[in-house]
């Protein structure tokens, strides 16, 4: 009788080969342009975020009411010393758009991963158990997809109360209901397949089945839905900041600018345009990108 050796359980479903998947991921990203360009503007987005006290010309909060309101540097009466302008209080616009940047990608990144670690359990467990706990975790989804997220979001943060690791909690725990139901999909699917059931034959547990031989399978999507909840996360924090329930006005963020410069749309149009421009590119490139992982996740793209 031939004995099931352990390596046998490491097998995965067919999909894109493993030797240079790699290789075959960055030449489709670079085949797209459109890609390549959004990437690029990340790229620059992440060394503001990260260097942005050694790249901002001024302290974000330094006040100068003898400077307010001054228009960038190309309109009559701006200063090369200002290239945005200024705003309401005398504040650098460039330097707060340049900090405005720390935020908006830290609460990006951290409420879809936060998200994303609480979807993939549900799912994973959802998908593979399937039963009661099925039925029970699908039903918790659908209730809470009976809620607006904004509005669920706006909820929360109005009676935790105001900060930037709230917003990123409430960004997550609100987050997770789409990673949870691709992930649940994608188990469903390939828990019936031949290396899963001989992985039980050989009894190996229900988690380092889990672990091991599903959790790898579904990172392709997971990677692109949380590319886009990124970008969803950032104009949700932004929507928080406008309404003034998202982080402390003392810290800069691009929500935070646009609502200080509503007022000043007529006069002064430089307080809230720049922010909002910050804003729409960086959810511009990361959807793009979003798309071209997910045309990259599809199978029929190592084929062509």
């Amino acid at each position: 009788m031939t004995v099931m050796s352990p390596a046998a359980t490491d097998r995965t479903p067919a999909g894109p080969p493993s030797g240079g998947s790699g290789s075959a991921v960055l030449r489709a990203l670079l085949r797209n342009k459109l890609a390549v360009a959004a990437l690029a503007v990340l790229a620059l987005l992440l060394l503001a975020a990260l260097f942005a006290p050694l790249i901002a010309p001024y302290d974000p909060n330094a006040q100068n009411l003898l400077l307010r309101l001054r228009p960038p540097a190309w309109q009559d009466g701006g200063s090369g010393a200002h290239l945005l302008g200024t705003d309401q209080l005398g504040r650098d616009t460039l330097s707060r758009v340049i900090h405005g940047a720390r935020v908006s990608l830290l609460v990006g990144a951290g409420a879809a991963l936060l998200a994303g670690v609480i979807g993939t359990v549900v799912g994973l467990s959802s998908g593979y158990f399937g039963g009661w706990a099925d039925r029970t975790l699908m039903r918790l989804a659908d209730v809470q997809l009976a809620f607006p997220s904004l509005l669920l979001a706006l909820a929360i943060v109005g009676f935790l109360g105001s900060g930037l690791w709230y917003v990123i909690l409430v960004l997550g725990f609100t987050g997770w209901v789409s990673y949870a139901r691709v992930v649940r999909s994608e188990v469903m699917s390939l828990r019936t397949r031949d290396f899963v059931t001989e992985a039980r034959a050989i009894g190996v547990t229900d988690v380092t089945i889990m672990r091991r031989h599903l959790l790898p399978n579904v990172m392709a999507p997971l990677a692109t839905i949380g590319t886009l909840h990124v970008a969803a996360a950032i104009v949700a924090e932004a929507s928080l900041s406008y309404l003034g329930l998202g982080v402390p006005k003392e810290t800069v963020t691009w929500g935070g600018m646009l609502s200080d410069g509503q007022l000043y749309l007529g006069t002064s149009w430089w307080v809230a345009v720049f922010p909002g421009i910050a804003l729409m590119l960086t959810s511009l490139a990361i959807n793009i990108t979003g798309d071209a992982l997910r045309d990259v996740a599809d199978p029929k793209a190592y084929r062509r």
